[in-house]
């Protein structure tokens, strides 16, 4: 018999089973299971030597990178050159539409730089392949105007063949071959035919041009109008119909015909439409003007602060000046350097040769007498060499997109002026407001039209005049005096209120007001202006005390900016003779030489032209280039530098005699805490009244050191680079200079001396 066991529903005798909790685990995801449009948006953008080794890591990955051209499209090549090693990548990445990629290669084999293809006839063989990616940057580049022609323009070698002169004709066979989409490609022809003198050229760059806007190019038909403007000025019922043509480049999108638009109706030309149409349009122009946010800067750019950015703008004035650069070109390459600084972070020791490298972009652009690479390496005191100035040109130009030249607070002044008579002292204070502008970040707040309006405003309320916002003004900007008002208290504020910055020798910056002491601003600099409290009683403001500005660090800070981890760099290595230097030559088959360098080389060029390669006297040697490049910082004027006459005279010699073996007296680099004997003696016995580097004279010394003779002083930068960095006066003993061979020019007159640069 089987008996039931009775369990009672206690706890001791009676419990449900237990339930097993089961944890589900999420199926394993990896970086291969995500969808390839996600994948895609991963790779895009990634460093290229990043694609590659997300290519290495699986089959899948790289199915997609070597498959899919978006990828390559994309990659950034930042800080990255071609270079053997990585050619192959680079020519897939410009095959694939990446512009970045492009714009180096086309540099590269311009300038020979980084691919160093040797043997005969590399200049046409460079050129040829510069052409072609040139061509393809230039296919790429479909929002900016054409910039190619920057780097191909004149002046080229009549001395064996061009690298430049081979791009050109290789160029024009193929917009010959294939007109079909090559309007700025002929844009870029035109542009470098009309550099020379010859009447043919000129009337063969208005064909091109010509050509060139019946294929779309909307710079090119605004050329076009430029050039026919006069002629068309003498017949009314032309005239009109010219200005119709320009509203509709301007509608069109073109802001160079925009800016002359609103000239035109300015100067009264209504274009056969009403008063008020055309101040409407004038305003809405001025309207349109968008600020350009520079705050951002020092978020990108980790360890910079304002005064830095000052110091760097204040030496690209000094360098303007003393080249006697206009304003537009000085206003553009500070525009550059600070949209680059937006875009890309620049160490400390690299800020100077990007204004430098900017500064030889925008002279090419907009000046027939352009700042070569050579002379700009000597204005930086040789702090870089030839081949990190041609790879600084090829980040801007990649970084930019090849947006060189966009609307500056000198476009919307010019438009100014041209409704408002002004005069003379009154616009050159108006110039030096505007430039005195481009020094403070702070005032990015406020767009250009906006500070031009504002400048104006206060340069007639400064020269006293009894209404200095016309209602017309008021009209053709959109702005109302009331709108300008907190314009102008921060333009006076910056401008003049303000003390100046000093650098880390306590030596004022005031490379702007020097620049408008001179005669030809009638003296303007000098004028004394109405103090802050007497501007706020005058607009019936009340005066509040104005922020501390953040421009006014201590000593230790800008110390702190000065300092380089290259300070110890090894001085330069000259070659035993002559024939060795010009041997050792790196082979550009480019002439980068100005007129003013033309006319002081004279014999030079006999041997450092190579009758198979071209001018190959535009880079440096290579017993420069396997060692660091310095040279000590200082005024170079014979009032300054301290030299044993017995050895000077000794060196003294013209470039026919054979160098007598490695010089002696080269000296031991400079040590850390010592300072180029050049500072202790400053030619201006005041140095509150100077700028921050060296006074810029146009005497020329009577000898140099490490520049040619009669050249001008060399600015002496307060920017971060090798051999001007923190330092303490040296004692006269641990200071060493060394002659470079030069011609005896004492027979030559003074105005033969201040021509230009010469630097070995």
């Amino acid at each position: 018999f089987s008996f039931a066991v009775v369990h009672c529903r206690c706890s001791r005798c009676f419990s449900f089973p237990s339930k097993r909790r089961i944890i589900k685990r999420p199926r394993v995801l990896t970086f291969l299971n995500l969808p390839e449009d996600v994948l895609f948006h991963i790779l895009k953008g990634l460093p290229a030597a990043d694609i590659l080794s997300v290519r290495a890591v699986h089959s899948h990955l790289k199915y997609l990178v070597d498959n899919h051209s978006s990828v390559w499209a994309h990659a950034s090549f930042q800080d990255l050159w071609p270079s053997p090693n990585h050619l192959r990548m680079f020519e897939r990445a410009a095959e694939c539409g990446n512009f970045e990629a492009a714009v180096k290669l086309s540099l590269a084999y311009l300038y020979n730089e980084g691919l160093s293809i040797t043997g005969h006839g590399r200049a046409e063989v460079n050129g040829i392949k510069a052409s072609h990616y040139f061509s393809l940057a230039e296919h790429l580049n479909v929002c900016a105007v054409p910039f190619i022609w920057l780097f191909i323009r004149p002046p080229w070698s009549f001395s064996g063949s061009c690298c430049k002169a081979v791009v050109y004709e290789s160029l024009k066979a193929e917009c010959q071959l294939d007109k079909a989409q090559k309007g700025s490609i002929l844009h870029s022809l035109a542009k470098v035919l009309n550099f020379f003198e010859d009447e043919g050229k000129k009337k063969e760059s208005l064909e091109l041009l010509e050509q060139s806007s019946k294929q779309g190019c909307l710079i090119s038909s605004y050329l076009l109008w430029e050039n026919n403007r006069k002629a068309a000025m003498s017949d009314p019922g032309r005239y009109l119909q010219s200005l119709r043509k320009l509203r509709d480049y301007a509608a069109k999108g073109c802001w160079e015909a925009q800016i002359a638009l609103a000239k035109a109706c300015g100067n009264g030309s209504q274009l056969g439409l009403e008063a008020k149409s055309s101040k409407e349009m004038v305003s809405q122009i001025f309207q349109a003007s968008l600020p350009i946010s520079k705050q951002s800067i020092f978020t990108v750019q980790k360890g910079m602060n304002e005064i830095m950015r000052y110091i760097l703008v204040d030496w690209l004035v000094e360098v303007a000046t003393m080249k006697d650069f206009s304003s537009l070109c000085l206003h553009m390459t500070v525009g550059c350097v600070d949209r680059y600084l937006k875009l890309r972070p620049v160490p400390r020791a690299r800020l100077q040769l990007l204004g430098i490298a900017c500064m030889v972009i925008c002279t090419r652009f907009i000046s027939k007498e352009m700042l070569t690479i050579r002379e700009a390496v000597w204005l930086t005191d040789n702090s870089y060499k030839y081949e990190e100035l041609v790879r600084m040109m090829g980040e801007i130009i990649s970084a930019l997109e090849g947006k060189i030249r966009i609307p500056t607070i000198l476009d919307y002044k010019e438009v100014l002026s041209s409704i408002v008579s002004l005069e003379r002292r009154t616009l050159h204070l108006y110039s030096f407001i505007c430039e005195l502008s481009l020094l403070n970040t702070s005032l990015s707040v406020y767009s250009p039209a906006q500070l031009a309006a504002a400048a104006l405003l206060l340069t007639q309320i400064l020269h006293g005049q009894a209404h200095p916002w016309t209602s017309q003004l008021s009209e053709c900007t959109g702005f109302s005096q009331e709108d300008l008002l907190p314009c102008v208290m921060s333009l006076h504020q910056k401008c003049f209120h303000d003390d100046v910055p000093k650098d880390y020798r306590q030596v004022s910056l005031m490379a702007v007001k020097q620049r408008f002491e001179d005669e030809r601003y009638e003296e303007i600099g000098k004028e004394q202006v109405m103090s802050y409290s007497q501007l706020c009683s005058l607009l019936g403001v009340k005066q509040e005390d104005p922020e501390p500005s953040p421009l006014q660090r201590n000593v230790v800070e800008i110390q702190t900016f000065l300092s380089s981890p290259s300070g110890k760099r090894a001085k330069r290595r000259r070659e035993d003779s002559i024939e060795d230097d010009r041997g050792s030559f790196v082979t550009t088959p480019t002439a980068e030489l100005s007129s003013q360098e033309e006319s002081l080389l004279d014999n030079f060029l006999d041997w450092s032209l190579d009758s198979c390669s071209g001018y190959e006297g535009d880079q440096e040697s290579e017993g420069e280039r396997e060692g660091d490049v310095t040279s000590p910082s200082g005024i170079l004027d014979v009032t300054v530098l301290y030299l044993d006459p017995a050895e000077h005279c000794g060196q003294d010699s013209s470039d026919e005699d054979s160098l007598p073996g490695e010089w002696d007296g080269s000296g031991a680099p400079l040590r850390e805490g010592e300072l180029p004997r050049a500072y202790l003696t400053p030619r201006n016995p005041n140095p509150e009244g100077s700028s921050g580097y060296s006074s810029v004279n146009t005497a020329s010394p009577t000898s140099s050191v490490e520049g040619s003779p009669g050249a001008p002083p060399k600015p002496t930068s307060a920017l971060p680079h090798s051999n001007s960095m923190n330092r303490e006066p040296c004692q006269p003993h641990h200071l060493h200079r060394r002659q470079v061979k030069r011609k005896n020019m004492a027979e030559h007159t003074e105005e033969r001396l201040n021509l230009g640069f010469l630097s070995l």
